[in-house]
């Protein structure tokens, strides 16, 4: 699980979550927009390269408690559909099977 900091400069976490990822090909990541009130193109991007990066490998990226700010610059950008998203944190483990279903 990837949290991300109220920064709107994203990027330099998803990059460092990319050099994780190709190093450690079987991993699935969630990350957490709870502190993201904004979202800038080059996170975006970011975003972007993270998930085909994942899906090289046939793994998912999974963004959970997404505001409705940066939920809207998602849907106004077309980019709610390229996505997958959960609720929040537990919802996203147990999209992936890491958690029980009963888990709150």
């Amino acid at each position: 699980v990837l949290t991300l900091p109220e920064n709107p400069q994203l990027s330099g976490e998803l990059e460092n979550a990319s050099e994780i990822i190709s190093e450690n090909p079987d991993l699935d990541v969630v990350v957490d927009f709870s502190a993201v009130r904004i979202l800038t193109s080059e996170s975006i991007c970011s975003l972007m390269i993270l998930d085909k990066l994942l899906r090289g490998f046939h793994r998912r990226l999974l963004l959970c408690s997404v505001c409705e700010p940066v939920r809207h610059i998602f849907e106004v950008t077309g980019l709610w559909s390229l996505f997958e998203f959960a609720e929040d944190r537990p919802a996203a483990m147990r999209e992936l099977g890491q958690l029980p279903h009963l888990y709150n």
